[in-house]
Order: C-alpha cells, then sequence, then structure tokens
C-alpha cells in the first residue's frame, strides 16, 4: 500500500498527487513513468512521473480525469492509500550535451514537460517554455514553469490570457526571428505535437516527442500504445511503453497514431460514467 502524502486540484478536471514511494523516488528520472492501481480490483494505468523529492521518499504524479480510473484515484485523499505504485518505468528522456533547448508543453502534457524543464535547467542549458491551454481556466504548473525557465510563453486558444493562439504560433515567431535551438522537446495533445513537428521541421531544429498520450496498458502487452516510424524509407512498428516514451517526431506516423488513440474514447467515457454513478450511489 501506498500514502498520498499530499493531494492538489490544480483544475477542475487535474489533480496533483503526492505518493510515499521512496524505491521510485531514488531512482526516478525526467520522462520515466509508473503503474499504479487504485485498489485490488482495480486496473493498472500508467502515469508519468511529475516530480521526486528523493529526501522525503515521494513521488508526485498529475493525472486528468478522463475514464473510470483516474476517476476513482480522484476519490483518493491525503493521508490513504493506493495499492500499487510500480516503476520506475520507461526509457529516460536524453538531456546530456544540449545547453540551449525549447520545451513545448500542452494541457496536462505541461506535468510532463516540467521534470524535463527543471532537469535542464539544474545542468545549466537555457530554457525557453511554452505551454499552452485552451483557456486561462484550466492553466496549471505556471509558477513552476518560471521557476525553471530563461522565458516562459503561456498560450490560451480563446486568449483569455497571454499569447492568444495555439503553441506553435510563438514557437514559429521565435524561429522566424532567428532563434536557434539545439533541440525541441514537445509533450502535449497528438495534434499539437504533430503541428509542433511540422514547425520544426520547417527550421531543421531537431524535435523530440513524448507518445505517453497513447499509452494504456504500459508494458507493451496490450498494443494500444502501438506506432509506426518512418525510419530511412522504412515503415518500422515500436511500443511506446517499452521503447519510449520519447522518438524523434520527423519519424512518427502521427496521422495512425492519432487515428488509434480515437479508438479507445468511448470506452473511456462509460467506464469514467459508470464509475461516477458508483460514487453518487455510495453518497446517497
Amino acid at each position: 500500500m501506498y500514502k498520498i502524502v499530499s493531494r492538489k486540484e490544480l483544475n477542475n478536471s487535474v489533480t496533483q498527487l503526492e505518493v510515499l514511494a521512496p524505491l521510485v523516488a531514488n531512482k526516478a528520472k525526467p520522462g520515466q513513468f509508473i503503474i499504479l492501481r487504485v485498489d485490488e480490483m482495480g486496473e493498472r494505468i500508467p502515469l508519468t512521473v511529475a516530480g521526486t523529492n528523493p529526501e522525503k521518499g515521494t513521488v508526485k504524479i498529475i493525472f486528468q480525469v478522463v475514464g473510470g480510473t483516474t476517476e476513482k484515484l480522484n476519490h483518493v485523499m491525503e493521508g490513504e492509500h493506493i495499492q500499487d505504485f510500480v516503476g520506475p518505468l520507461g526509457t529516460p528522456s536524453e538531456l546530456e550535451g544540449l545547453e540551449k533547448v525549447c520545451i513545448v508543453g500542452g494541457g496536462v502534457g505541461c506535468a510532463i514537460a516540467l521534470p524535463i524543464a527543471e532537469a535542464l535547467n539544474e545542468m545549466g542549458a537555457h530554457v525557453t517554455s511554452i505551454i499552452g491551454f485552451r483557456s486561462k481556466d484550466i492553466l496549471i504548473l505556471e509558477d513552476e514553469f518560471k521557476t525553471c525557465s530563461d522565458k516562459l510563453i503561456v498560450t490560451t486558444d480563446d486568449g483569455s490570457y497571454g499569447y492568444h493562439g495555439n503553441v506553435t504560433g510563438p514557437l514559429k515567431e521565435m524561429l522566424e526571428n532567428g532563434e536557434t535551438f539545439d533541440e525541441i522537446i514537445t509533450i502535449g495533445p497528438l495534434i499539437m505535437m504533430k503541428f509542433v513537428v511540422a514547425t520544426a521541421k520547417q527550421f531543421n531544429v531537431p524535435c523530440t516527442v513524448s507518445m505517453n498520450p497513447i499509452m494504456i496498458d504500459g508494458t507493451g502487452m496490450c498494443g494500444g500504445c502501438r506506432l509506426t516510424l518512418n525510419q530511412d524509407g522504412k515503415r518500422v512498428t515500436k511500443f511506446a511503453c517499452v521503447d519510449g516514451p520519447d522518438f524523434n517526431g520527423y519519424e512518427v506516423d502521427f496521422d495512425e497514431a492519432m487515428s488509434r488513440s480515437r479508438m479507445y474514447s468511448d470506452f473511456e467515457k462509460h467506464a469514467y460514467e459508470e464509475t461516477c454513478n458508483l460514487f453518487k450511489k455510495e453518497v446517497q
């Protein structure tokens, strides 16, 4: 059993938990993830490590309520316990040698981007962060990004805060004005990453993408995180959870990945509704 040390609601649908898991806290690196179960009968879900505190032995996870398990996890309060918390899994992000990096995060993907930005900052790299949201009311982690970024740009689709538009707007403007980066690292919705990669490609800037959004089982057995890479003229199959989650953005077939990810949306919605109804009955 793993104790919830702290709980914080970042917005109406995104929650941050700090979990007491010393072994994971001592080994986890940016880009890696854990697998958890809320209770003995619960399903296993992968969640990216959003931060660690080895001295306290805690691991931070940030999740958005989209299905039955995340709805159930959202009802676990500070001081309570969850059944399993296994990791770290996945390959850590390759950050060595990077001196000037642009981190582009979208929505809850910013939770994955933050530890990467923090690690680069600690290494002495110059970090520019662009984080995007639909509107100001769902903005998360702005202060945390300010702390670890030399430059931070916040964008909102509706113009309610910061730059009016999506993340590719300021990115393209910087590149057109002669800004250079050793690498662009982007994490967020698949459609966002697709267009960040397209923007980077116009200026021949290496671009790494995190394929966390398509992970389901976390071990490669379910096949849900299968993706196709175009390498040297050949189409190669990889699995985000065991071969990644980071990949060369130029190689990823985003259209195929987006098509596959939509297959599970109805299932997640149904599971979410069932779990909500269960909690409502318990309250009554």
